[in-house]
């Protein structure tokens, strides 16, 4: 409002604004639901997540391959998304009594309420390119894929039946190594796990071993290097111990790609990169490469 002010003697005036109080202005965020975009942890570019689940979970600006579950990536692989899983029934026990901050039993099925499974790990048996096959996925979710006596049991009895029904066998990895909750139980796996892919190396059984990121611990140290090929995604990060840990044991700086996929595929520790949208058809051609009748596979014995 405005409003005139008199001074005395003078017949003049001058006017003054009244003050009036601000009024406050709310910064409203605009509320976006959880889990419509995400951040590409390369690129750095935030992308809708509709747009990368129908690039098989890739980045489309970079193609940074996104961690998926064990379950997705058996879907993508068998014809129609179809497989039939076994040894469901396999459960860890507490062979330790292990307890850090909270027991081992507990933190097992905290995990299977997660991830709907009883371990790291998925028996499967069902067709690619029309060709049967067996493969066992770990699933970085249940105790970031760590090996423990359900995860190489499983694996052995999948490789006994690949021999009793001459069918080739598969393992997609993805893991922190052997799990520290069951000790000396878990590294007992390493040899265990060795020793089920000899049988299928003497029975004539090719076996394919497809590496993810991460592949790390005694998984990269057993089974997960011994496939008669070896293919890992783009930029995997595979190998024993850690980087930090192995520069200083050598008291040396390591090259900034050391451990990656690419790197090991320069030093010929594996033999194939594969896109994640390609690795279906390439199977498709290992598996026509390595086919082999039952009467050849006996003859191999």
């Amino acid at each position: 409002m405005i409003y005139p002010i008199y001074q005395k003697g003078k017949t003049s005036m001058w006017f003054r604004r009244e003050k009036r109080p601000k009024e406050k202005i709310e910064n409203k965020k605009l509320k976006i639901p959880e889990g419509i975009w995400v951040r590409c942890k390369n690129c750095k570019e935030i992308i809708y997540k509709k747009e990368i689940e129908r690039n098989f979970d890739i980045c489309p600006k970079c193609d940074h391959h996104f961690y998926i579950s064990a379950k997705k990536r058996l879907a993508l692989l068998y014809d129609s998304g179809k497989y039939q899983s076994f040894d469901d029934d396999l459960q860890a026990t507490d062979p330790l009594k292990f307890r850090d901050r909270k027991k081992y039993k507990d933190r097992l099925k905290e995990y299977a309420l997660l991830t709907g499974l009883r371990d790291a790990i998925l028996s499967t048996e069902g067709h690619i390119g029309g060709k049967k096959v067996v493969i066992c996925a770990l699933e970085f979710g249940f105790m970031g894929g760590s090996m423990a006596s359900v995860v190489g049991e499983k694996i052995v009895r999948s490789t006994e039946k690949c021999v009793r029904e001459k069918l080739p066998f598969m393992t997609i990895s993805c893991s922190g190594g052997a799990r520290m909750q069951e000790g000396i139980f878990s590294l007992m796996q390493m040899a265990k796990t060795s020793g089920a892919i000899g049988k299928l190396n003497e029975a004539g059984i090719p076996f394919i071993s497809i590496l993810t990121d991460p592949t790390t611990g005694g998984v990269s140290a057993s089974y997960a290097m011994l496939g008669d090929i070896i293919i890992s995604e783009p930029k995997a990060l595979i190998g024993f111990a850690g980087k930090r840990v192995i520069e200083q044991t050598i008291n040396q700086k390591l090259p900034p790609e050391f451990q990656r996929a690419e790197f090991l595929l320069a030093h010929g520790m594996i033999d194939l990169i594969i896109d994640r949208r390609q690795l279906k058809n390439i199977l498709i051609k290992l598996l026509s490469f390595f086919d082999i009748s039952p009467q050849e596979a006996s003859t191999a014995q």
